[in-house]
């Protein structure tokens, strides 16, 4: 890509839908590039950790391409998540940095219980846009696409996505790749809030060192994720909380870290400072140990002295949906119980919380780990069935 420009808007979009329905695969059309790069993900095919692509639409006499040919439209951030049922966790971390959705249901096997899931997950994420993308088009019959159709505009009724248009796709054949980038240079761009103190949600962290790297050209820890709010520049004093894991004699604690912003980076480009909007990294001082295999997912980065204290209690107000989703058989979703064991999902952080209090529909839990609370935070809420996570309602940090 050429040098990037803050005047050309940003959307950051999440794919997501059920397994094997080819998100992953669309991506890389859209984009250029596959964002299956760990091993494991090579190996076994599907998408386990979050996956990050980014594109400049333009367009000239011709359509809106991303081969920056004519006018720039505008950059967008696509981030891959995973349909596994088991990675219900990821999915929701992906959807807290985003701004719109595509949701990907192959027109072959229809809607899936990762589909209505996922679905149910934007909504309690607060993502207010959506693509609907009937991929496989070309493994069915008209009659069949026909039908799927009407499943999926059934399916939207009376949600975020009620409005969304429907693509017929076939990602294989790259048939309607174009009307894609249509619908995503239609989707309204989220107003910005560049003032105040900065607040960098950390989604993924990074070891990006090579094997053989010399001492003297060794690069820090990265932190990728999105700025929510504020402006950050190279050279800034930076605090992450809540930190570093520290386990000592059974006992999990957590240590802030300070540091200095080395680097930034929106997508591939090199920037002296970074906005919202968009997927970004920091290129911290700090050993790049400490960013090794996630171990910073979940962060609040600001400016020093400028976050809360992480809190191991959490009081929310919530709501419950009418039924569970997830599973083949959609069933009644029981009242909150005292005592009960529930997954928590704030901004990037995924917490298991046990409910100490309940009173109209405001509880207070105790948390395993500690997240750094701001009032009015969304927050999607979690039932253990049969040993999996799924969905039972939302609500919001009081």
């Amino acid at each position: 890509m050429t040098k990037f420009d803050e005047t050309i808007p940003t959307l950051n979009i999440i794919m997501c839908g059920h397994i094997d329905h080819g998100k992953t695969t669309l991506l890389h059309k859209l984009s250029g590039r596959w964002t299956d790069t760990h091993s494991e993900e090579l190996k076994r095919g599907i998408t386990i950790r979050l996956g990050y692509a980014d594109i400049l639409l333009s367009k000239d006499h011709s359509g809106i391409n991303r081969e920056n040919k004519g006018t720039p439209l505008r950059y967008v951030s696509f981030v891959d998540a995973p349909g596994h049922e088991m990675l219900m966790a990821t999915m929701l971390s992906g959807a807290a940095i985003v701004d719109a959705a595509i949701l990907v249901v192959a027109a072959n096997e229809g809607i899936k219980p990762q589909t209505r899931e996922h679905l149910i997950a934007l909504q309690a994420k607060r993502i207010n846009h959506a693509i609907i993308i009937q991929n496989k088009i070309d493994l069915v019959t008209k009659e069949q696409a026909r039908a799927n159709y009407e499943a999926l505009k059934k399916l939207v009724h009376n949600t975020i996505a009620q409005n969304a248009p429907i693509i017929p796709v076939s990602a294989q054949q790259e048939v309607n790749i174009d009307k894609i980038y249509e619908a995503l240079c239609a989707i309204p761009t989220p107003e910005r809030n560049t003032t105040g103190d900065p607040l960098f949600i950390v989604a993924r962290s990074f070891d990006i060192n090579k094997p053989g790297t010399t001492p003297d050209t060794l690069n820090g820890a990265v932190l990728g994720g999105t700025l929510k709010q504020g402006t950050l520049k190279v050279g800034d004093e930076i605090e992450i909380k809540p930190g570093l894991a520290i386990k000592e004699a059974n006992h999990l604690s957590y240590k802030t870290l300070k540091t200095k912003v080395r680097a930034l980076f929106k997508g591939s480009h090199k920037l002296d400072y970074i906005t919202p909007g968009g997927s970004m990294s920091i290129e911290t001082e700090l050993d790049m140990s400490l960013g090794k295999a996630d171990a910073l997912s979940g962060a609040i980065v600001s400016h020093i002295g400028k976050l809360p204290e992480p809190a191991y209690t959490l009081a929310m107000k919530y709501k419950l949906f009418d039924q569970m989703l997830g599973t083949q058989q959609q069933t009644a979703v029981d009242p909150i119980k005292p005592n009960e064991m529930l997954l928590l999902s704030i901004n990037t952080s995924v917490s298991v919380g046990t409910v100490k209090k309940i009173k109209n529909n405001e509880a207070e839990l105790a948390l395993r780990i500690p997240i750094v609370p701001f009032k009015g935070e969304n927050i999607a809420i979690a039932r253990n069935v049969n040993n999996h996570w799924r969905l039972i309602g939302h609500g919001e940090v009081i």
